[in-house]
């Protein structure tokens, strides 16, 4: 007797329904965007219980005739595709023809739908039609689903909680609002409207809907082209982050996907604008023809590939980093008028300290310098880009140090605080950087050679990538047993701090594991000299120290983070210190 039989089709949907319909998100995603292909101008999803008791999603869109209607719900039934070559110009957001069946074999279904000239109610169950006749006449469609795994009860104990569930659609139907921010999207959840979206067609109003003023605030336009890709969209100002990915939104042709070198593109983008771990909102739009997209890798069609990725690479970091390069970037203390990050008093005091200090007062007690050699180590501007206009014309005057720490300045707008560590971080890192870009090498020899001693296994390992340090100026000669004897070095490296910079640097080349990246390289040295060699908290300098390095983090591409991300400069502006000395009441 044959072992190997034919699946029944109510079977064969089950298991596809195992790829299809992961949770009450994944539902809600195939029905919407059923209706998004209908042409909906209004989508409404009401949830009971997050989804685990029921989910109905209602439209009016161009609904189907009763042919049509029944037709939906057969297996690989699609209006979408007819031809294997459709499958290389895919413009809808379904296609498969196995989300309807799937969710009918392991649910219940009411199905009510006109196009203007004929209405259908459906019921089925467990994939088993109970009712197909005439309905109440609406154009448009209306779809509810409950009792979801009733009869595959190992995918129902895989459910989570109602909270869980409502989150992962909410988080959905925000994603499909920012795609199509001209589509209404109403969402309920026990009668609860928890999104709603009005559908102007205005992306910042979307994202303002979506996230709210202190977000739609600070966020900023970009848009940008090549020859293959069209993009456009907002990505926030580095003083809003995330702790995550979630708000990497990113739509390719309309269609929410997950990819992961899209994502490092952005990220990149924000390096040194933001800290490692922190993630900025971003929604980003990418437009191009079908043909460069595979989105037939998996049912949820989420993950995609597409062609010529290291072109829409550059596409979306440069136009990033370009946008966040020529906006000014600096941060107001207080969020909005509801949220103050620093207490009123604590401003009173700073402001109070400030009138009392004088100029000449603060000088005498200072007696730390910022040593820096302006002939070997130029600050200029990017030659591609140039300095910031707005940000090399602000003008800050320093009047006081606080806490040590904190260069207090002050123009027309208001007041500045600046964290001078990490204000002088920035400046030595570009200093750095820009030194380790050059081409030309330029060496001065140690009147007394540094000798650096190793562990047998350092020693192998440094010898391994010499290499690294000859072609940065070095001049190393081995010397006994596991040392080296450093005779010259680069003339970048600060006079005095000689042999802590040149260990450190050795220190690097023997933590390469991998294989060697000479652009990563550069940037990891560039933040680590930079970071310890630049004054730290506590350390008091003197008001022309002060003058000086404002002058120059105005100058630097970046002057807003340091290397890490971490904020250099934010602002009070004068509307804000009046508001919190209650000058103004509004």
């Amino acid at each position: 007797m044959s072992k190997i039989h034919v699946m029944s089709e109510a079977l064969a949907n089950k298991i596809s329904a195992g790829e299809v319909v992961e949770r009450c998100s994944s539902i809600v995603k195939e029905l919407v965007e059923n209706s998004i292909d209908a042409k909906a101008t209004d989508i409404k999803v009401s949830l009971v219980k997050g989804g685990l008791e029921s989910i109905k999603v209602t439209d009016d869109g161009v609904g189907m005739d009763k042919e049509d209607a029944f037709m939906a719900f057969l297996r690989h039934a699609t209006s979408k595709i007819l031809r294997d070559d459709d499958l290389f110009f895919i413009d809808t957001m379904g296609f498969r023809g196995e989300a309807l069946p799937s969710i009918a074999s392991v649910s219940e279904v009411e199905l009510k739908t006109s196009d203007g000239a004929s209405s259908t109610y459906i019921h089925i169950k467990g994939g088993e039609v109970l009712e197909n006749k005439d309905g109440d006449l609406r154009v448009g469609t209306s779809i509810q689903v409950s009792n979801l795994f009733y009869n595959t009860p190992a995918r129902l104990k895989f459910l989570k909680s109602e909270n869980t569930e409502a989150y992962n659609t909410i988080n959905l139907i925000e994603k499909l609002a920012l795609a199509h921010p001209h589509i209404k999207f109403t969402l309920l959840n026990n009668d609860k409207v928890v999104v709603r979206t009005s559908g102007s067609d205005n992306l910042l109003k979307t994202i303002h809907e979506i996230y709210g003023l202190n977000v739609s605030n600070k966020m900023l336009e970009f848009k940008n082209s090549n020859n293959d890709f069209d993009i456009y969209g907002y990505i926030c100002k580095p003083e809003i982050l995330r702790s995550n990915r979630n708000d990497l939104n990113t739509f390719v042709n309309d269609r929410v996907i997950r990819n992961s070198e899209i994502n490092k593109a952005i990220n990149d983008a924000y390096h040194t604008y933001k800290p490692d771990g922190k993630y900025p909102v971003v929604v980003l739009k990418i437009n191009t023809d079908p043909t460069l997209v595979d989105v037939n890798i998996h049912p949820t069609k989420q993950d995609v590939k597409i062609s010529k990725m290291t072109e829409l690479y550059d596409l979306i970091y440069t136009t990033i980093k370009d946008t966040l390069y020529n906006n000014l970037l600096i941060p107001n203390a207080l969020k909005d008028k509801s949220v103050n990050i620093i207490k009123d008093e604590v401003i009173a005091d700073i402001v109070s300290s400030m009138v009392k200090k004088e100029p000449k007062a603060v000088q005498t007690e200072l007696n730390f310098q910022i040593k820096v050699d302006n002939d070997k180590l130029e600050l200029e501007a990017k030659d591609d880009l140039g300095v910031n206009p707005e940000m090399k014309s602000l003008v800050l005057y320093p009047v006081g140090l606080a806490l040590g720490t904190y260069i207090i300045a002050q123009n027309d707008e208001g007041i500045y605080l600046i964290d001078q560590h990490a204000a002088q971080e920035r400046v030595n890192y570009e200093r750095y950087l820009k030194a380790l870009r050059k081409k030309e090498v330029t060496t001065t020899y140690l009147l007394i050679p540094i000798t650096i001693e190793l562990s047998a296994s350092d020693f192998l390992n440094l010898k391994e990538n010499l290499h690294i340090l000859t072609d940065m100026g070095f001049v190393l000669e081995e010397f006994g047993v596991n040392t080296f004897v450093v005779k010259a070095h680069p003339t970048w490296i600060l006079e005095d701090y000689e042999e802590e910079s040149i260990r450190k640097i050795i220190d690097l080349v023997i933590s390469i594991k991998d294989k060697f990246d000479p652009i990563k390289f550069n940037d990891h040295l560039a933040a680590t000299l930079a970071c310890k060699m630049s004054i730290k908290a506590n350390m008091r300098i003197s008001h022309e120290a002060q003058e000086e390095l404002l002058q120059e983090l105005v100058m630097c591409d970046n002057p807003y983070n340091c290397p890490h991300g971490r904020p250099t400069i934010i602002k009070f502006s004068i509307y804000d210190l009046e508001r919190m000395f209650k000058r103004v009441m509004n």
